[in-house]
């Protein structure tokens, strides 16, 4: 199967037909998706981490009523457990800082 490529008119009628509120449902979700990837101690970047808990309770006020009310819950609480996931990473780091600074060379 072929890809079709859309024409400019094409594309400017598709971006009519989006609605904000799904936009920032995707970017919401995208950017729990990269905060829980950061967390990961393979990918581990706390400051990358906080700004998507940070981005998320800021977005997330913006869709009360423009979202059904069990989707900002949802949402609610998928920061509440990054929050959580964070505090269980920063803990994790200092432990692992701390036996580095008792091992001796």
């Amino acid at each position: 199967m072929v890809d079709e490529e859309l024409t400019p008119e094409e594309l400017i009628e598709q971006i009519k037909r989006l609605r904000v509120s799904d936009v920032l449902l995707s970017t919401l979700s995208t950017v729990a998706q990269l905060g829980y990837t950061k967390l990961e101690r393979a990918h581990r970047d706390l400051d990358q981490a906080k700004l998507a808990i940070e981005s998320l309770r800021a977005l997330i006020p913006v869709l009360d009523n423009a979202v059904p009310a069990e989707t900002v819950r949802d949402f609610s609480q998928v920061v509440a457990n990054l929050q959580l996931a964070y505090a269980a990473a920063v803990a994790e780091e200092r432990e692992l800082d701390a036996e580095g600074e008792s091992t001796p060379d």
